[in-house]
């Protein structure tokens, strides 16, 4: 059976039929929060507005406190990612083995700003700290693949392939 949604944009006044399988097996304890926004951002590819307001309503925990959570976790954003998206290592150990200059070339081959998505949808661009691979460094990933001992002309060529995919 498909709920009215009564305060949601955007969402044709229907409340996400996923959305409430997730909050329906969490909803009787605010303590779930994180793993609600952990699997909505796992549904959504980000945490939309929508979805805030619905967590809102059904767990009856203020819009303050979800979107205090939301942007205290860097783990969640509030923002679509594209459909590839790029996280280049900042720790010290790819850093100091130059990542500011793959950040960088990322940032001018894909006309893309750290926390950004291209305006295709296709790339997003984050910039991250140590993901373990140190011993790789410097390190970006692409999704879940990850590179290792990058260069910047690693970069071109992984642009180039993603592109054309």
């Amino acid at each position: 059976m498909e709920q009215k949604c009564t305060k949601c944009e955007g969402c044709n006044g229907q409340k996400d039929e996923e959305m409430m399988k997730i909050l329906e097996k969490y909803k009787d304890d605010k303590s779930n929060l994180i793993q609600v926004l952990n699997e909505t951002q796992e549904h959504y590819g980000y945490i939309p507005m929508s979805a805030q307001k619905t967590i809102s309503e059904e767990m009856g925990i203020e819009m303050a406190e979800i979107y205090g959570v939301i942007t205290f976790y860097s783990r969640f954003t509030l923002k679509p990612k594209g459909k590839y998206n790029v996280a280049v290592c900042l720790g010290t150990a790819c850093y100091v083995k130059g990542s500011q200059k793959i950040l960088d070339r990322f940032k001018e081959k894909l006309g893309v700003e750290v926390g950004e998505t291209s305006e295709d949808g296709k790339f997003s661009i984050e910039a991250t700290r140590c993901i373990g691979a140190c011993g790789l460094a410097p390190v970006f990933t692409v999704n879940e693949e990850v590179y290792g001992k990058a260069t910047v002309d690693k970069v071109d060529e992984v642009v180039e392939k993603y592109k054309s995919m």
